[in-house]
């Protein structure tokens, strides 16, 4: 099995939330934060035949990286062989036992969507170059009654400095706080859902990877 460059950018992206991850039979993948705040998962263009635990995906990634074309043999649940037979060079990586992964458990059924935008990768990347630079640990998404804002704060501190962006239109008035630390998607173009129930949906939209992001507790609908 050769990985594509789509599915390591994939995996890099899962190794930002949780850096052990349990992969499935199927060409699905998915991971957990260690929190349990944040879910993730992508279809992916190659399929596995069997169930395997990494502890340390990083590492993993990074053994992928040593060869030029590297070509994965797996030797039942207990090892991969990542070869190049071009340098003739192999890694023997064993896989770790699924019970010390943090792996999701069930699947998310979003909740009523309050509230609906989407979020374009421009923006998304001032958002966080914006949060970055402020050093701010807060994003809101704010309706007005009329727009749509999504915010850069810090929440703790009412003569913060702001970063703001409008996104889109409403005829609803909300706070939902989010975590900067939790905003661990790829930055691409998104449809971005958020429930009442406090939980987030961001569905991007040029590839088959999502995400379900918990809203801070004071929220407020």
């Amino acid at each position: 099995m050769n990985l594509s460059t789509d599915t390591i950018s994939v995996l890099k992206n899962f190794s930002d939330i949780n850096q052990n991850i349990l992969i499935k039979p199927g060409n699905k993948v998915q991971t957990i934060s260690t929190m349990k705040n944040i879910l993730a998962e992508a279809e992916i263009t190659e399929k596995f035949d069997s169930e395997f635990a990494i502890y340390d995906l990083p590492e993993f990634l990074r053994s992928v990286e040593l060869f030029e074309t590297p070509e994965l043999k797996f030797n039942g649940g207990s090892n991969v062989t990542i070869a190049d037979s071009k340098t003739k060079q192999a890694v023997k990586y064993f896989f770790a036992d699924k019970s010390v992964i943090v792996a999701p458990k069930k699947q998310i059924n979003m909740p009523d969507k309050y509230v609906t935008f989407t979020l374009k990768k421009d923006l998304f990347a001032k958002l966080m170059k914006g949060a970055t630079t402020l050093n701010l640990p807060d994003i809101a998404v704010k309706g007005d009654g009329s727009k749509i804002k999504i915010v850069a704060t810090d929440k703790k501190n009412k003569s913060s400095n702001e970063y703001s962006l409008d996104v889109g239109e409403t005829d609803k008035k909300f706070t939902a706080f989010f975590k900067a630390e939790n905003f661990k998607q790829v930055v691409d173009d998104y449809d971005v859902a958020i429930s009442e129930q406090k939980i987030s949906h961001f569905v991007n939209r040029n590839k088959s990877v999502q995400y379900w992001i918990a809203l801070e507790p004071d929220s407020e609908f």
